[in-house]
Formats: C-alpha cells, structure tokens, sequence
C-alpha cells in the first residue's frame, strides 16, 4: 500500500499546528487519501491477469469432457481481443493448456482473477465480459460449466441476475435460458453431458429488455430506474481507466444496450 499520502499529510500537519497532535490529524487524512487512491487504482493487464483469465478459460472448456473447436476458437478471439504480445499469448496458451488438465485447480485461478479485481464489480464484469463468449462457444450452458460460472460470479460478488444481464446484453439470453431449462439431469453414463441444441440467437431488437436490466416484468418504476441507474455505474467505460481499446469498446456497447433498453421499457410503459 502507498505510504505517500500519509508522510505529506504529517508533514502538512506539523507545519500547520506545529505539534504532535496535527502530526497525528495529518497521518490520519493521509491514510485516507492512501486507502482512496489504492481502490481507485486500475491494476494492470499483465500476467497476474492474464494466466488465471486462460487457465480459468481452459477448466471452462474442459468442464464438459472435451474441448472443441468453438471453445478453442473462442480462446483465440479472445487472445486478438486483448492483443496480446508473443511473451503474453504464450503464456496464455501455457494456462489455457493448464486448465484442461484433470488435476488443475480452478479454485487457485479464481482466487487470482478475485485478487486482480480487488473487489472493484466493474473490473468483475470485465472477467465475465471476456469469458462469456467462450462459455456460450457451443450454445446454452451445460451443468459443469454452469457450476464453474456460478463459482466465479459468487468469489467476484456478482450475483445470477445481474450475470442473466450480462448475458442477454451480448446476445446469450436465449442460451442461458434454455441452460436453465435443460441442464439438470443430463448426465449420461460415460461421463458426457447430453447437449440439446439452442435456440437460434436473438437480435438485439429482440433481446428483453427487462432481461437486460436484470429484472422482471412486474417490475414496479423505482426498481427500473434503480436497476438502470446501477448498471450504467458499473458498466460507464469512463470508470475503466486503463484497459484494452476492446475492452472499452466493449463497456459503450454495453452502455448502450443498457441505455436502448432502458428507453424502449419506458416508451412500453409511458415513463419519463
């Protein structure tokens, strides 16, 4: 933690009450000033990130017994998202590899990707953000993804709901729904996971909007506004600081969809 905001504020203290006590007031707003500063802070990209982000990716894509094409695809479209350098998509190929083996401990990966958010829910929907193109890489949800996804939207604070938004903001509402529907009781002996094929991807004019704000259709006018006013804070590409062009991109999109469904609840309604 930096100490630089409290030696200035102690400074400042005994220059201005020339005594113990305003050293201590000082210490004091400089410990503040500290705390403020470390939460705001934006931690970089580097391999902290990104290793646990692709071995948390590989255990997603393995989950299910196999790893396939889509997954494998999705792996690398994220890679070109963060435009890696060779040293980092190295790297990340090592953790994705990592990942898939039987005995990897996803426990360890979610641990580190917590640790990178340092509890900030903006910088957690940027992990879920850039997993979840892999997670729907084949369609709806199968159970043991849905059990690694759960786990990680409970060590980052984000609860189903607001996962179920996230989702339908980039289009896998359908999937998550139909995961929801079919994924318990699947299991076949051998160890594979029956896959039900998903329903076709809805366009954004099709998507719910209350799906998107992540509430339900009996919703009364506070909880709309207070579910939009919360997700346009947590999603603002303002509050990012320095991250991938993409990842930006990524957060106006969302601000957008969040915006577009907001407004098309409030023409249904007659809100204003």
């Amino acid at each position: 933690m930096s100490v630089i905001g409290k030696v200035i504020g102690a400074v400042i203290g005994l220059l201005l009450f020339h005594n113990p006590f305003g050293l201590i007031i000082g210490l004091i707003f400089g410990h503040i000033y500290d705390s403020a500063t470390e939460r705001t802070r934006q931690p970089p990209l580097g391999n902290g990130f990104i290793e646990p982000l692709f071995a948390f990716a590989g255990a997603l894509a393995k989950s299910d017994g196999r790893v396939s094409e889509p997954e494998i695809a999705a792996a690398e479209a994220l890679m070109e998202r963060l435009r890696l350098d060779s040293a980092q998509r190295r790297a990340a190929m090592e953790r994705f590899t990592a990942g898939k083996q039987p005995d990897f401990n996803n426990t360890g990966a979610v641990a580190e990707l917590k640790a990178w958010c340092r509890g900030r829910r903006d910088h957690a929907f940027i992990v879920l953000d850039l997993l979840l193109d892999l997670v729907y890489a084949e369609g709806a949800i199968v159970e043991p993804k849905l059990v690694l996804v759960r786990k990680l939207c409970h060590a980052l604070g984000v609860s189903e709901h607001e996962l179920v938004a996230l989702s339908a903001m980039k289009g896998y509402g359908p999937a998550w729904q139909h995961a929801q529907q079919q994924t318990r009781g699947q299991y076949r002996p051998g160890g594979e996971w029956h896959r039900n094929a998903p329903p076709p991807q809805r366009r954004p004019s099709e998507v719910d909007p209350y799906a998107v704000l992540g509430i339900t259709r009996d919703a009364g006018e506070s909880e709309i506004k207070r579910a939009y006013r919360k997700l346009m804070s947590q999603h603002h590409p303002d509050k990012l600081g320095d991250v991938p062009d993409e990842v930006k991109r990524r957060s106006e999109e969302r601000s957008r969809e969040i915006n577009a469904a907001y407004e098309r609840i409030k023409q249904e309604r007659g809100l204003h």
